[in-house]
């Protein structure tokens, strides 16, 4: 597809749960990235546990791309009914390949299940055949994708790279026609999925213990940080559900240490009592939800932002910190921002992902030395400290139990300086007076952030604005539209900044509110804290991502 004079190619697998669609996906990402492209790849598959269609898609181009796209260049069907599902998303001159000895007019058969028994390698080995014949066609190396092999399985890589030069030479053979590909950087490129990333920000911003129960699409923080524990020094703790994740998480915070948590929609839910018992008790926390398509259960292995409202509109009246990421780097750099904030103002800190922004992965360089771990306010132990010390900016000094001659009383009941219950109104007055004195300080922090990014051309009068994921498509899309479009991206959603969102929007003449959820909850949180109305939206709720594409259609037709 040429876009903007880019050349960007797309590839999907895909075959039955346990067939490996989503792990040959990566894999080839891997080739193509130590090739030097960029590449963004997403992942499809039911909730079940067995069964249904898996599949996975990668677009892969010579320069940085924030999505995939649904269109594809090249198929591999690792059974027929992949064939079936995506036989309308092809490109004119696309390839199929399909593990068969025989297969239908237009779709080259490759016997990777035959080379698999004759190897006696286990069935999910027979992708790297395929991977192998994919090399062949898009004209890359193999000996990089066997060096894939290797840095995924060690001494165990050979059936697979046996299996692999099967394919290839299966193709030269054949004589099937190569890809012409774009010049792409000599240097490999490193890549990760949000949830990686966000787990890297905690990491690097100071994080010590990680409690979580699993539940998808938040699950793999939990697995990457589990399997980091030992060399980044961490306790990462599975405790039996998320009312005990959060209530531990609170006392790990309570000891001085820097904890996170994290879950999806209806295991948020379960932290809320306990969330908004931290900002009663001023206990800096990270939570992060990573949401999914529609209510309750819903869609659980699909994407979608209707958890906006939810996260921000927890129980109870107390400052708090909601921020949305749009892409790898965003992930790690606000979850590290989380980390320093909550810490620094003594808050609840929200990241809000979503299934797209979390499973996802991208090419990216993670910005490790933007971050310093931010200190707490100290404070000076001894018998006449206290814990809810009234301060100008409302941020009491922070002693930790066990600080010689220091007793750090906290209470989820409104408290005195000391920690006491006190229900004097004089006292409830100060005290809530007290806490939200930190959102001032909260604001500046945020004013000397980019809490607002503008992409695209930025005096163009048609605007479009978004958050979180939609930030991919959205910067995809606007590349395809016929007219120059200004891309206005929100990341601290609450508090939110009206006068850098004001200005980011000034002189259009559209706008467009672009999101993935039914009710609009980002277009009425603008008008809510902005007063402007905005008419015009693009909305999706079938539990998919926007399709870049797609997109641009719909913005061709209100531009």
């Amino acid at each position: 597809m040429k876009n903007n004079l880019r050349q960007v190619f797309t590839v999907a697998i895909g075959g039955a749960a346990g067939d490996g669609a989503k792990e040959a996906t990566i894999n080839f990402g891997r080739l193509v990235a130590r090739h030097g492209f960029e590449f963004y790849l997403s992942v499809d598959y039911p909730s079940l546990i067995k069964g249904g269609h898996n599949f996975a898609r990668v677009s892969f181009c010579a320069q940085k791309l924030y999505s995939d796209f649904t269109s594809l260049d090249a198929l591999i069907a690792l059974n027929a009914e992949t064939v079936e599902k995506h036989k309308n998303e092809m490109k004119k001159n696309a390839v199929v390949f399909l593990d068969a000895v025989e297969a239908p007019p237009g779709v080259i058969a490759v016997p990777a299940s035959i080379w698999a028994k004759e190897a006696k390698a286990p069935p999910i080995m027979r992708a790297s055949a395929l991977l192998g014949a994919m090399a062949y066609y898009f004209n890359l190396d193999i000996d990089k994708l066997n060096a894939v092999f290797v840095e995924i399985f060690g001494s165990k890589a050979q059936p697979n790279i046996l299996l692999a030069a099967k394919g290839y030479e299966f193709m030269v053979k054949n004589k099937v026609i190569k890809q012409s590909l774009p010049k792409y950087a000599a240097k490999g490129k490193k890549y990760y999925d949000g949830n990686e990333a966000f787990a890297e920000g905690l990491v690097a911003a100071g994080l010590k213990n990680y409690f979580a129960y699993p539940m998808t699409p938040s699950s793999t923080i939990l697995h990457y940080l589990a399997k980091k524990a030992k060399d980044y020094k961490l306790k990462v703790i599975q405790p039996e559900n998320e009312i005990a994740v959060i209530n531990m998480a609170l006392g790990s915070a309570y000891a001085g240490v820097r904890t996170a948590v994290a879950s999806s929609c209806g295991g948020f839910a379960l932290m809320l009592e306990a969330l908004a018992m931290a900002g009663m008790e001023e206990m800096p926390i990270v939570a992060a939800d990573s949401a999914r398509a529609s209510s309750s259960t819903g869609v659980p292995t699909r994407t979608g932002q209707g958890d906006l409202d939810f996260v921000r509109h927890m129980p109870g009246e107390f400052p708090r910190l909601v921020i949305a990421p749009g892409d790898v780097e965003e992930s790690f750099l606000l979850g590290a921002e989380a980390m320093n904030l909550a810490w620094q103002y003594q808050i609840p800190a929200v990241v809000l992902l979503d299934k797209q922004i979390s499973e996802s992965v991208s090419t990216a360089e993670l910005p490790s030395d933007k971050i310093k771990i931010m200190p707490a306010k100290p404070a000076r132990s001894g018998r006449d400290y206290k814990r809810y010390a009234f301060t100008a900016g409302g941020v009491s000094p922070l002693a930790y139990p066990g600080d010689k001659d220091t007793v750090v009383k906290v209470a989820s009941y409104e408290h005195d300086e000391n920690g006491y219950i006190n229900d004097d109104p004089a006292t409830v007055k100060r005290m809530y007076e007290k806490r939200f004195a930190k959102m001032a300080g909260l604001i500046r922090e945020m004013k000397k952030r980019q809490s607002i990014k503008i992409w695209g051309d930025k005096t163009a009068k048609n605007v479009i604005v978004f958050f979180g994921s939609t930030k991919g498509a959205a910067l995809e899309a606007i590349k395809l539209v016929k007219k120059p479009i200004r891309a206005v991206q929100a990341l601290w959603l609450e508090p939110f900044d009206d006068i850098a969102f004001l200005k980011a929007v000034k002189g259009a003449k559209k706008i467009v509110c672009v999101e993935n959820d039914f009710t609009g909850q980002f277009q009425k949180l603008i008008r809510q804290k902005t007063g402007l109305e905005i008419k015009r939206h693009i909305r999706r709720y079938d539990s998919l991502p926007f399709d870049p594409e797609e997109l641009a259609k719909q913005l061709n037709k209100i531009f």
